[in-house]
């Protein structure tokens, strides 16, 4: 059968590794023992995509690693990298006892139409995962193929499917990390949030739990947003943070009584010169307390922009450099959820997400994003294109596809 996959040259090519390229390739409905021939229905597109290039070749998160590029002409994984996506797929070929042809799944996909994906013994059903042992453990949450049937989140109306590849991600990211800050009580009870990247679904989902969380133990702890210019107005009318700030003048903004209390700033940007101000701010002596920095993201990051050395400490364990911040933390989804998995029960953690993401799904209808669907592979190219040139609209998602075409790039639809 032919396929197709999108791929981007690898930073370390030094091709442009903003480039779209999608290969056409062989793939055999001869499979080996336990494994899947799945089919690539569509699959989710936005900032976090984008972060997940990024950082492919990056060591700590090696997002190039779950997936490799095909053999072709001009192509390899030694000089190209496959950029994984949240989708949806069927499964058209098993080989694997304990999982049938004909299942509908969600996972941690290739842009791609086939994928063929070996499975463990470690089947439930719930989900089956995808041995992966060339990385680290903590990256079982990427390989987990969700079973759409017993999904207690699962929604098969098209709506609820596009809902959940833009959304699922990020929201499991902000919603642990809500957890974490609640778990230590704030950091010893801040009373301000202030958040970078502000208009990022990552970032703006943060805000809804910590706002909910205010309300369910009221709590007055303020939300505090900063944006560029453009993204100003549709940052304000989402409705989810106490106030909206623009990244030239926030510094003005923040004096007096917006000022006093103990502050967590969570880094979404990964915007080195707007953190070096947020510390100068605070350093300034005054009824302010700048409690502890959090880098949750890299939405300001790009494939031709990404410092190889900003994870150098990550990589090898090493103490924080010579003049490094002693209060910045990372935050990454996975090591603290195994952290979870050994304080609360696998039925908890369910019944925790399920309440969750049932209220958002309610509760995001209402924020003024738009879905934009893109379906062919001339057109999702193209589509790839035009982000590159023109950035990513806050109120914008994306689902693409690589099966049939479109008479335009993208037709929307309001969520």
């Amino acid at each position: 059968m032919d396929n197709l996959v999108l791929c981007h040259p690898r930073v370390s090519s030094g091709q442009d590794p903003n480039q779209t390229i999608i290969v056409q390739c062989e793939v055999s409905q001869t499979i080996p023992s336990d494994h899947v021939l799945l089919k690539v229905d569509r699959f989710g597109f936005s900032a976090n995509n984008v972060t997940y290039q990024a950082l492919g070749e990056a060591s700590h998160f090696r997002y190039f690693d779950f997936h490799h590029a095909p053999e072709a002409e001009g192509v390899s994984s030694k000089t190209h990298g496959v950029t994984p996506v949240w989708g949806f797929g069927t499964i058209i070929k098993s080989t694997h006892p304990k999982v049938h042809t004909g299942e509908r799944v969600y996972g941690y996909f290739a842009p791609a139409r086939y994928l063929v994906l070996p499975v463990s013994q470690d089947v439930n059903k719930y989900a089956f995962f995808v041995p992966r042992s060339h990385l680290p453990p903590d990256r079982r949450p990427y390989n987990q193929v969700t079973r759409c049937a017993t999904d207690p989140l699962y929604d098969p109306s098209p709506t609820a499917e596009d809902l959940t590849m833009l959304y699922r991600p990020l929201f499991w990211t902000s919603f642990w990390c809500e957890d974490w800050l609640n778990s230590t009580d704030y950091k010893g009870g801040s009373t301000q949030i202030l958040m970078s990247s502000a208009s990022s679904k990552t970032a703006f989902c943060l805000a809804y739990l910590i706002r909910r969380r205010n309300s369910l133990q009221g709590s007055s702890r303020r939300v505090i947003g900063l944006t560029s210019m453009k993204n100003l107005a549709f940052t304000k009318r989402l409705g989810l943070y106490d106030d909206v700030f623009d990244y030239e003048s926030f510094d003005t903004s923040l004096v007096g009584n917006l000022a006093r209390g103990r502050w967590i700033y969570v880094d979404v940007a990964g915007n080195d010169g707007l953190n070096a101000r947020v510390r100068d701010h605070f350093r300034v002596p005054g009824e302010s307390e700048l409690v502890t920095r959090i880098a949750l993201g890299f939405t300001n990051v790009s494939p031709s922009t990404i410092n190889p050395g900003l994870f150098a400490s990550w990589d090898t364990g090493s103490e924080a450099p010579q003049g490094a911040d002693p209060i910045l933390e990372h935050f990454f989804m996975p090591e603290w959820l195994s952290v979870r998995k050994q304080q609360l029960s696998v039925s908890a953690i369910t019944q925790m997400q399920k309440e969750a993401w049932t209220r958002l799904m309610s509760d995001c209808q209402t924020w003024g994003v738009s879905l934009r669907r893109v379906c062919g592979p001339s057109q999702v190219k193209a589509a790839y294109e035009e982000i590159v040139r023109r950035g990513l609209a806050p109120e914008d998602a994306f689902v693409w596809s690589l099966w049939g075409e479109t008479a335009e790039i993208g037709s929307r639809a309001k969520l």
